[in-house]
């Protein structure tokens, strides 16, 4: 059975953590999901993915089983190496969808965190358990609460190691949808159809564009516009829409809906 099942289809690609109960980051979770990036970034077909997985829980985080018997150098290597995967996924240039069912913990936790779009049913329960056993969020999960929702609930969720339930977390912004356990899958799929069918080049510049701000501030990604405009204007994306957009706006009218072939 692989830890991690990944497939592609037309446009749309999904990966499904795949070694239940507890999902839990080793090895071959790892090394799956790295190939399963690997992959993604090589090519050019995508417009969407959604990241998921079977069990009752998401994921409790890394699989400290291994930390015992290494060298402290060792483990920052290791973490290094989670760190560029997770930053693979957060830097994929197109819509990220996870969902979350249960237990989101950890690494876990950092990990959804480095998605989009957070889809959790009402069972999920978020929480940075590192402090439990004298760590840290090793995967930078403590900054993307804080760039989510603020310093405070960041700082006091690393401290305190406490799981928020979804309606909490909904409630203060750091997810986007709850919805019943058993209609987590459609909702997930729902956020996947709409955001893989849309205008896929314009998704990519907001990614880069709220990155930029999350690091460097809000004139760094300003500074990026004018050239990011050029790469936008050129693309099929608008091009191919323009022409009836401004007959709507000559006629007064709505503009109609229109279909994106993410190029």
């Amino acid at each position: 059975m692989a830890a991690v099942e990944f497939e592609h289809d037309g446009d749309i690609a999904r990966i499904t953590l795949n070694s239940p109960p507890q999902n839990r980051l080793g090895n071959a979770l790892v090394q799956g999901l790295t190939a399963a990036m690997m992959d993604l970034a090589e090519r050019d077909d995508t417009r969407a993915l959604l990241l998921c997985a079977n069990g009752p829980d998401f994921s409790w985080g890394g699989d400290i089983r291994n930390w015992k018997d290494i060298s402290h150098q060792a483990f920052g290597e290791t973490i290094a190496q989670g760190l560029q995967l997770t930053n693979m996924f957060e830097d994929l240039p197109f819509p990220t969808i996870v969902a979350v069912q249960g237990q989101c913990s950890g690494g876990g936790f950092e990990l959804a965190l480095r998605g989009d779009i957070i889809v959790a049913s009402s069972d999920a329960r978020f929480g940075h358990t590192e402090a439990t056993i004298g760590a840290f969020t090793l995967l930078g999960g403590v900054q993307r609460v804080a760039d989510r929702i603020g310093r405070t609930r960041a700082l006091q969720w690393a401290y305190t190691a406490e799981m928020v339930d979804a309606a909490d977390a909904f409630d203060i912004g750091l997810i986007n949808e709850v919805v019943p356990p058993e209609k987590l899958e459609k909702a997930a799929n729902a956020w996947l159809q709409k955001l893989g069918s849309g205008a896929t080049r314009a998704h990519a510049v907001h990614k880069n564009l709220l990155r930029t701000w999350s690091t460097a501030g809000v004139k760094a990604a300003d500074a990026l516009i004018p050239k990011l405009a050029e790469q936008i204007h050129a693309s099929a994306d608008l091009q191919d829409n323009l022409e009836d957009a401004i007959e709507a706006v000559v006629a007064g009218e709505q503009r109609p809906h229109f279909v994106f072939k993410g190029k």
